[in-house]
């Protein structure tokens, strides 16, 4: 089975998801309210999140590898 060809308009709605507050949050937090909101909504409801995990492989709310995730402001 072959994996769906990725368009433009696909990176750019993932490039949305990187931008957005709630999966930016969730992402370098991972915990509370924006995280579990993330994790239990991304590939159901938001195109934003589906198009990131079609992008990079990997959940919206899941950490990027290789970069410190934690928010200056702990």
């Amino acid at each position: 089975m072959q994996a769906e060809a990725i368009t433009e308009k696909d990176r750019e709605m993932a490039k949305k998801c990187l931008e957005c507050f709630l999966c930016k949050r969730a992402r370098n937090k991972q915990k509370g309210l924006a995280f579990l909101l993330v994790k239990k909504l991304e590939s159901g409801l938001c195109p934003l999140c589906k198009a990131y995990e079609k992008i990079y492989g990997r959940k919206a709310h899941e950490p990027i590898p290789g970069i410190d995730n934690r928010l200056s402001s702990e």
